[in-house]
Order: C-alpha cells, then sequence, then structure tokens
C-alpha cells in the first residue's frame, strides 16, 4: 500500500515531542491519524480469533509520528497508551492461532513486528424459524444476499483517517445482553455463519443509539440484517446495528454518542424483536464486549 510522504515541519529545540505531534497534526496528516492524547479506555487485549490484540510499537519519546502499521494489505488502528505507540487490532472469527505479524513503518523504516492469537472454543446456540424462507433461500434470494454480503464486505473494509477516536462505548441500547458474539449458530438445525455480533434484548421501538461519535457510513434493508446503520468512527472501527424497525439517520451525516439512530425492532432475519450490534475493527467483526466498560 503506498501512503504520500509526511513533510517536514521546523522544530524548535525546546519544543516537547508530544507538542509536535500536535503541531504537525494541525497542518496535515496522511492516511493514518494522529492520536492527539493518550487514551485510557483501550479495549480488552484477548488475542483471540473475534477478539482484539493489543501491540506495543514504540515509545513516544523516541517516535514522535504515529507509526504506520498493516495486517496483510488492511491498515490498522494505531493510538497512544500514556507514553506508548500500540495497534489495535482486530482479529477475525477465522484467524488461525499463533504467530502472525503486522507491517510497522516507522519514518522511513520498516519492520514486522510479531504477536500471538490463542486459540478460543465457542458454545453453540440452536434457532428455530418459523418462517423457512430465511434459511431455505430461493435462488432469487440467495442472488440477492450474495449481493448484500459483497457490499457489506466492501463496507467492512472502508478507511477513513481521523484524528483522535472514541474507544469508550457505550451499549447502544438500554436491555439484556443476550446472543453473545462468537456464538456458533444453528437455524432449524442447519450449522450457519458464527454469530459475529452481540444481541440486546429490547422491545420493539426501543431507541438505538450511536455507541460513540462518527459518520453514518450507510443505511439499508439487507435479507438478513433487515434495515440497518452503519457509523464510521474513523480508522478502520465501525459498527453495525441491525434489525430495526425503523431508522433515523442519513448516510453521510455525522452523529453524536448516545444519538437516536433509529427504533429497534426484528426485520430481516430474526426470532423476535432485539438489536443486533456488530463491532468491526480492521475489517474484521470482534467481540463488542471488549469496547464496553468492565462490569
Amino acid at each position: 500500500m503506498k501512503t504520500s510522504n509526511e513533510p517536514s515541519f521546523p522544530q524548535h529545540r525546546t519544543m516537547h515531542p508530544l507538542n509536535v505531534i500536535r503541531f504537525r497534526n494541525s497542518l496535515c496528516f496522511s492516511l493514518f491519524a494522529l492520536p492527539l492524547f493518550a487514551h485510557a479506555s483501550l479495549p480488552v487485549s484477548s488475542n483471540v480469533p473475534g477478539g482484539v490484540a493489543v501491540v506495543p510499537l514504540c515509545s513516544i519519546a523516541v517516535c514522535t509520528v504515529a507509526p504506520q502499521t498493516w495486517l496483510d494489505e488492511q491498515p490498522v488502528l494505531v493510538t497512544s497508551d500514556h507514553d506508548e505507540w500500540v495497534a489495535v487490532v482486530g482479529l477475525a472469527l477465522t484467524t488461525t492461532p499463533g504467530a502472525h505479524e503486522l507491517r510497522v513503518k516507522i519514518g522511513t523504516e520498516t519492520k514486522d513486528q510479531s504477536f500471538t492469537v490463542n486459540a478460543k472454543d465457542y458454545p453453540e446456540q440452536r434457532i428455530t424459524l418459523k418462517d423457512k424462507g430465511k434459511v431455505d433461500l430461493s435462488p432469487k434470494d440467495l442472488a440477492r444476499a450474495n449481493r448484500e454480503i459483497a457490499a457489506i464486505t466492501k463496507l467492512k473494509h472502508h478507511w477513513h483517517a481521523v484524528p483522535d477516536i472514541d474507544l469508550a462505548f457505550i451499549q447502544p441500547a438500554e436491555g439484556k445482553q443476550g446472543g453473545r458474539f462468537g456464538v456458533r449458530r444453528f437455524f432449524n438445525g442447519e450449522p450457519r455463519a458464527p454469530h459475529a455480533g452481540l444481541d440486546v434484548v429490547v422491545k420493539r421501538g426501543t431507541p438505538v443509539k450511536a455507541s460513540a461519535q462518527g459518520k453514518v457510513l450507510a443505511v439499508a434493508n439487507y435479507f438478513f440484517n433487515g434495515k440497518t446503520v452503519f457509523v464510521d468512527h474513523g480508522n478502520g472501527l465501525i459498527t453495525m446495528y441491525c434489525h430495526l424497525d425503523r431508522i433515523d439517520v442519513k448516510s453521510g451525516k455525522p452523529v453524536e454518542k448516545g444519538q437516536q439512530l433509529g427504533l429497534s425492532g426484528m426485520t430481516g432475519r430474526a426470532s423476535g424483536p432485539h438489536l443486533h450490534w456488530s463491532v468491526i475493527l480492521n475489517g474484521a467483526m470482534v467481540d463488542p464486549e471488549t469496547f464496553l466498560p468492565a462490569k
């Protein structure tokens, strides 16, 4: 992946490195954003498929500009944690346990930074749907579902650089947490893809709010997900809100943390009213609970 060279700016000898970062970031920033302050609310680092790996890169005293980082060809979110730069890496459920590497560019130098992914077994969930057409798809519905899956895959890999990002999410609806992330699902006895989100059990018409500030990336009505809103929080972090009964926002519009996006429902493939909430990080669906405050 090609990126433009960052221009240099004159620095006063007594300028603190963090002030240099703020000064340079106020004038321009490249494809990768330069965080403005240390974050105390990093997601839980679990290093398992479907989880998040927080990988130390270098100290801010040594690296006065945020490193650029990739997992394969996908850019990875980089932020500051007190006195060091860290990569916040989303690990897809299909990630194989074992050693993995990030490609890290610091200034003009590029290196590989290794990290380990541990194995995890997820439980099973068996769901019965009365509408068998949502399980055994007709050729027409299958063609539609495949088109939508391709469109969603493109949205998942969207990258928009922002100078700072809020990693302390709020649960988007007030309700009991239901179906957990990663559960291996069986619909009417047939195996299907693992559950790539967190279900919040709510009545139809419950307000659904943005987990953090961002911009509406897309709104659509999908075969499986029903009425859905995507919010882009920047730097490869995206949230998805599914099965809505009503959508109250438009694509391209900014939203604040806690702003209402719509009302919950059971559109798409759903056995009852609830909110399906997904978190996407560098293209990978990850466990939303890792972004919520510890209970």
